[in-house]
């Protein structure tokens, strides 16, 4: 009998592709930030096992007269450094975050965040759309968070976003991908890579926002916040990819009857 492991077919060996996200070229599809962790030892033995390649902090929670602050405790020559503007409740708030990041370290790439409630963490759709339109006028390059909306995504989108960002559940909810049929529209109507951001809960919730279709999926507290960080962000990692390669090799489609996998014709009597 022949071995079926000795020529295994092209797809046995298939990676997960890269993708354009602002001008760069990001193998990984998976997208980490930095709070909570327990310790910066711990948070940075999670990023190293996430296979993570962008890496997004949230530059106004960092005490930079503080000795071994977040910006000294992260290997940066491994990361790509996303500047958040979390904690902004203004576009007028937001722009001059992201201004005062460009100034510090020279970074332009920004993960836009106008937070309009206190208690959801919802954005603000108005706010956030007169702060990517002035940013981009400025040359950032813009990754908007944006609330599970097909119309603010395309806006965002118009108005020069490199990616839109929408959430899959409130910030730290974990409870994982709430609306899928909004995103499945998002991602089929976009022009620009879609970024499942927040509410994402354990690998499975991961797993199916890349089946949906997304180009990656960023999170922190399903990470930070378990039991394990660690193992958590390589079992996210495994998700993140088992989903995309899922996505790409085409489900079989939903039947409300049994469908027999051997053939009834030509059984033996």
């Amino acid at each position: 009998m022949t071995d079926p492991t000795a020529n295994p077919s092209p797809g046995a060996e298939r990676r997960v592709e890269p993708f354009e996200l602002g001008g760069a070229t990001l193998s990984s599809r998976l997208i980490l930030g930095t709070g909570k962790y327990q310790s910066a030892a711990t948070m940075n033995h999670a990023l190293e096992a996430s296979g993570c390649e962008m890496v997004t902090v949230a530059l106004r929670r960092v005490d930079l007269e503080e000795k071994g602050n977040l910006l000294e405790s992260v290997d940066w020559s491994h990361y790509r450094m996303l500047p958040n503007t979390a904690g902004c409740y203004t576009a007028e708030e937001a722009v001059r975050t992201a201004r005062l990041a460009r100034e510090l370290g020279g970074w332009n790439w920004v993960k836009l965040e106008v937070i309009g409630d206190e208690q959801t963490l919802f954005p603000d759709n108005e706010q956030l759309l007169r702060a990517t339109e002035t940013l981009v006028a400025e040359g950032f390059v813009v990754l908007p968070y944006c609330i599970d909306d097909p119309i603010i995504c395309r806006k965002l989108a118009q108005a020069g976003a490199a990616a839109v960002m929408p959430l899959g559940a409130p910030i730290g909810s974990g409870l994982g991908i709430r609306n899928p049929a909004n995103l499945r529209i998002i991602i089929e109507q976009s022009t620009i890579p879609v970024i499942v951001d927040a509410g994402v809960g354990t690998a499975s919730d991961a797993a199916i926002a890349m089946e949906l279709g997304a180009d990656a999926v960023l999170m922190n507290t399903a990470i930070a916040g378990a039991g394990d960080p660690v193992a958590m962000a390589r079992a996210m990692r495994l998700a993140v990819e088992a989903g995309w390669l899922a996505r790409n090799a085409g489900r079989i489609g939903r039947k409300l009857y049994a469908n027999a996998s051997s053939p009834l014709e030509g059984l033996i009597g």
